[in-house]
């Protein structure tokens, strides 16, 4: 499941890829579009900006703008970057997990081929995608 983390991160790049400009766009003006607390979307930009898909400035003209084109953001980086993983099993989503059923786990190959899905789908939809036009 896709927490509110995940969903807010989301709504962040599309407000910013929305509101492209030479400037840089404060995270009040982000944070009362999208109805979301600004403190609780301080803790999600700067998960953003340690991954490199958001560039922050503090300071008269601070504030946030996009690393790249819309175009060349997938949906999946910026889930992983807010939520770390999107395994739908813990033995999938810690690579050191060691279950000590692995050998005999008779669901494990669904359980890859349904996290194979998942990557994929969010993977190909494109944050331009979302974006009102």
């Amino acid at each position: 499941m896709i927490s509110t983390r995940g969903r807010y991160a989301l709504r962040v790049m599309i407000d910013l890829a929305e509101n492209i400009s030479d400037s840089n766009v404060p995270l009040k003006d982000i944070a009362e579009r999208q109805e979301i607390s600004k403190k609780y979307l301080e803790s999600i930009v700067k998960k953003l900006v340690e991954d490199k898909l958001i560039i922050g400035a503090s300071g008269k003209n601070g504030g946030y703008k996009l690393a790249r084109e819309p175009e060349d953001y997938n949906v999946l980086e910026i889930l992983l970057s807010a939520e770390g993983s999107l395994s739908s099993v813990a033995c999938l989503a810690d690579k050191d997990y060691d279950c000590p059923r692995k050998d005999r786990c008779q669901t494990l190959p669904m359980w890859t081929e349904y996290n194979e899905m998942i990557y994929s789908f969010w993977e190909n939809k494109k944050l331009s995608e979302l974006i009102k036009k």
